[in-house]
């Protein structure tokens, strides 16, 4: 690829005008600033590291939208989880693949480079293993090789129904295994990342509900020093219902009783106390926040502040995939700590801007979730997007990212991911073809 420019940039200490990024095999090989651009140049008025979705169910993009109808008692989480098992045990690994693939696009459009694909679809739609045991997995690593985002895999061991080693019920019949198939499904995983550039493998025990203590010490060691991913402690029955299994809280009982540093992210963790909350941060395990997923399941609110001031790191990721959306993600973040507060720029340093803070945070602490550096430096993956501000000349740029994540008139122009350019002009380089897929896919899901 030919040097990008970029009239400004936000590089690791700050921004920065004038910029040159030269990229070789997918890596930035060097940043320059202060420099004009070259005639053979691509020129950009502002570039960004692309940020790092670290929590994603990609089968459950086939039922955004189609869970707002309120039932007849109360709805929660757990009614929507009702709907959720309809839609997952009706869906093919063709299926899979193109609902992947539509979201894996409209990440990329939305200026994500890399997904945390907590993967727990596994298995035929009868409950049994498929010839390859790992089928649904690469289904989920082509559709990461069609859009060409970068992948963090994260194969879900999931083997009971609630604390205690409760049986499976019925929906959960896809989900399920045993530690001997979850071994023969991580090395089917491993042949699966291999096959792509960048990617990476991790676990992911389901939760404290569906994982026992000794269970989950037992696939620990499959990670082999990669990312380890929970759910925890993300409704409050989750809670009450640890307390009368264990005498402990989810996340009291998780630091406790396993080896939690800095290779862990706990997904949600909403529901802590002030010393979980202090303990966690502490322990340098990244909070896996997803607010837009948490606002539309009524989660509740994760405790920012004091787990920020504790030195705690978090990153973001669009769970459920109801809506695929960078500053969105951010500002429902930062919303949701006003509310709570009852006050304004509550995640943001004195003098300096929310947005930036949002943002930083969330590449750092995404970036950490999934193994994989980011940031427009050098000895990086080449992971930026090209932001269109040419609606907003007048802009100051330490308040271009204030506009894009609170105000609008900011867009996604270009995305490139280990030096690709993958999206141009807002749109995905295979746009139509993997639409085309998703829609008839969903029609068919639809009609059943």
């Amino acid at each position: 690829m030919t040097a990008i420019h970029a009239g400004a940039a936000l590089l690791a200490d700050g921004w920065a005008r004038d910029v040159r990024i030269h990229c070789d095999n997918g890596v930035i090989s060097s940043v320059e600033t202060g420099v004009p651009a070259q005639p053979q140049d691509e020129c950009h008025a502002v570039i960004v590291p692309a940020l790092a979705n670290l929590h994603s169910h990609a089968f459950q993009r086939a039922m955004a939208g189609l869970a707002e109808i309120r039932g007849r008692g109360d709805d929660s989480f757990w009614s929507w989880r009702t709907v959720m098992y309809k839609f997952a045990l009706s869906m093919t690994p063709d299926h899979v693949e193109a609902v992947a693939a539509r979201l894996y696009m409209e990440m990329l459009e939305a200026g994500f480079g890399r997904v945390g694909e907590f993967h727990y679809l596994h298995h035929d739609r009868d409950g049994s293993h498929y010839g390859n045991i790992a089928e649904m997995a690469e289904r989920i690593g082509a559709a990461a090789a069609q859009t060409g985002i970068g992948l963090t895999l994260l194969p879900v061991f999931y083997a009971h129904s609630g604390f205690g080693g409760q049986p499976p019920i019925e929906g959960q019949k896809r989900f399920i295994h045993s530690l001997d198939s979850y071994e023969r499904l991580m090395q089917g995983a491993q042949a699966v990342v291999k096959s792509l550039p960048g990617a990476v493998l991790g676990i992911a025990p389901h939760s404290l509900r569906a994982v026992t203590g000794e269970e989950l010490a037992a696939i620990e060691p499959l990670a082999k020093g990669g990312p380890i991913h929970i759910h925890v402690a993300e409704q409050t029955k989750e809670v009450e219902d640890s307390l009368a299994f264990s005498g402990a809280r989810p996340v009291e009982w998780l630091l406790a009783n396993a080896p939690v540093d800095d290779r862990w992210c706990l997904i949600h963790a909403t529901h802590m106390t002030e010393t979980e909350t202090r303990r966690m941060a502490r322990s340098g395990a990244v909070a896996g926040l997803c607010p837009i997923t948490e606002a539309n399941l009524g989660d509740g609110i994760f405790p920012a502040p004091a787990f920020i001031a504790e030195g705690g790191h978090y990153g973001v990721g669009s769970d459920s995939n109801i809506l695929i959306s960078v500053p969105e993600e951010l500002r429902t973040l930062e919303y949701s700590q006003r509310l709570s507060q009852r006050a304004r720029n509550v995640i943001a340093d004195a003098g300096h801007s929310t947005g930036e803070k949002l943002f930083r945070q969330a590449l750092e602490g995404g970036g950490k979730a999934l193994a994989a550096g980011t940031g427009v430096e050098k000895g990086k993956s080449a992971d930026f997007v090209a932001l269109d501000i040419s609606t907003l000349s007048y802009l100051p740029t330490p308040q271009i990212l204030d506009q894009w994540v609170f105000a609008g008139g900011v867009g996604v122009d270009s995305v490139w991911v280990r030096g690709r350019k993958l999206v141009q002009a807002g749109r995905h380089i295979r746009h139509r073809e993997i639409s085309d897929r998703f829609n008839k896919v969903m029609a068919e899901l639809v009609d059943s």
